[in-house]
């Protein structure tokens, strides 16, 4: 039996089409469920997590035109933008290009991620450019003085991730860890939303393709084609949409041991076409694996663990625990926090937690407490439990996102 995206999208059309997001879909399959292809016309899937390859283009107006002939240099709140491609001679206006992992050269623990928040959030941006006659200008600007804005992820939603640990005596500065990975199987780190991952429901790659459409950061968008480094056993997307349409609670900087870099969500929907599509989205977390590595040597892994052991039934966001919070020992967390997430007194700001967990680690379960788990794996005939210590993805986005893409199908505003 088999249907067409045609057929799917005139049901979507007159209310008739049977939408899930993949977390429903495999909660359906846990509780035995009796659930069949005729059931099912569309799965939402959701990630989000650290994708270092974001970049968004800037076109923003800085002086009248004529005050200068064209940029040599910009920074966006010290952050690095790069002018061009085209110069806009004399037009008093730049094109620029900003990395989401660019660092600040006035904060080092501010950059790209933490930047395009900022500017969705109305924040003010100060705007420095030096010219090519070594004049050097400064505006103030908000979002309302973007006339484009587009981010382009180069490498997106991998279907595959690996997790860290550190089995060595010593100390190690990494992205893929929210602090310095002290040695001897101190902590585990960990990214990927396993079951409810996009490429991970089609497995065939028979359905995200160039010219699919997306949710990137809650604004509309589409897949550009594979990303740069895809490849037939690890496959991620390039993607983009307007980041003008975007909101702030998807995407924002997070701070690793080695700078800060920027999280992203991304929702996509899945066609159920015929039977093998709809076997395909029935994998669950137990099914994926996850490698583990020496952080030492990313591409080597020494032993592997699957996404039920990561993700379980653990807690996904922490609690503050007041009677245990000591202003100066919760200074070194409040200044951890990836996603500078802790105020002043200690409390959480839930809006912009990543559930990442360090905080927990670093309180030692205390002042601030949450189940999030251990794991125990393998290494040449010896057995270790390490506990996780830090998530790169935060599956409460992930599911949010998922969740919106659903509704805005119910309502006709997204079209398959």
């Amino acid at each position: 039996m088999t249907r067409t995206v045609e057929e799917i999208n005139k049901k979507i059309a007159n209310g008739e089409a049977n939408i899930f997001t993949a977390e429903e879909i495999k909660n359906s399959i846990r509780n035995e469920e009796k659930l069949s292809f005729e059931d099912v016309d569309v799965v939402t899937t959701g990630t989000c997590g650290i994708m270092s390859g974001t970049a968004a283009i800037f076109h923003i107006g800085v002086t009248e035109p004529g005050a200068f002939q064209k940029a040599k240099k910009a920074y966006l709140n010290g952050v690095p933008a790069f002018p061009g491609p085209c110069p806009n001679e004399q037009l008093g206006s730049l094109d620029l290009i900003v990395y989401g992992t660019e660092h600040s050269i006035k904060n080092h623990e501010y950059g790209g991620g933490f930047l395009f928040k900022d500017i969705l959030n109305g924040e003010e941006i100060d705007i420095e450019v030096e010219t090519i006659d070594e004049t050097k200008l400064d505006k103030t600007v908000t979002i309302e003085d973007f006339g484009r804005a587009q981010i382009i992820g180069t490498r997106m939603a991998f279907k595959n991730y690996t997790a860290f640990i550190n089995p060595e005596n010593d100390v190690v500065n990494s992205i893929f860890n929210g602090i310095p990975m002290k040695g001897s199987f101190d902590q585990f780190t960990f990214s990927g939303c396993g079951e409810l991952n996009p490429i991970q429901n089609n497995a065939s790659k028979t359905l995200i393709k160039e010219g699919t459409k997306i949710l990137l950061n809650g604004a509309k968008g589409t897949v550009i084609g594979s990303g740069t480094r895809s490849s037939d056993i690890k496959p991620n997307l390039m993607l983009t949409a307007d980041m003008l349409q975007m909101s702030g609670e998807y995407l924002g900087g997070f701070k690793t041991g080695a700078g800060p870099e920027i999280y992203d969500s991304i929702a996509i929907p899945l066609p159920i076409l015929n039977e093998k599509v709809f076997e395909e989205i029935r994998i669950l977390n137990k099914d994926i694996n996850l490698p583990i590595a020496d952080i030492h040597g990313r591409h080597l892994p020494l032993s592997e663990t699957n996404y039920e052991k990561v993700w379980g039934n653990y807690d996904e966001r922490p609690t503050f625990n007041f009677e245990k919070f000591n202003e100066k020992d919760n200074e070194n967390i409040k200044k951890s926090c990836p996603t500078n997430a802790i105020n002043e007194n200690g409390t959480i700001d839930l809006d912009k937690c990543f559930g990442c967990g360090l905080c927990v680690h670093l309180s030692k379960n205390t002042t601030y407490t949450m189940n999030i788990g251990s794991v125990d794996f393998d290494i040449e005939n010896k057995t270790y439990n390490v506990p996780i210590t830090c998530r790169q993805s935060d599956i409460q986005r992930a599911r949010k996102i998922a969740i919106k893409l659903k509704q805005l199908i119910n309502k006709g505003e997204f079209k398959i």
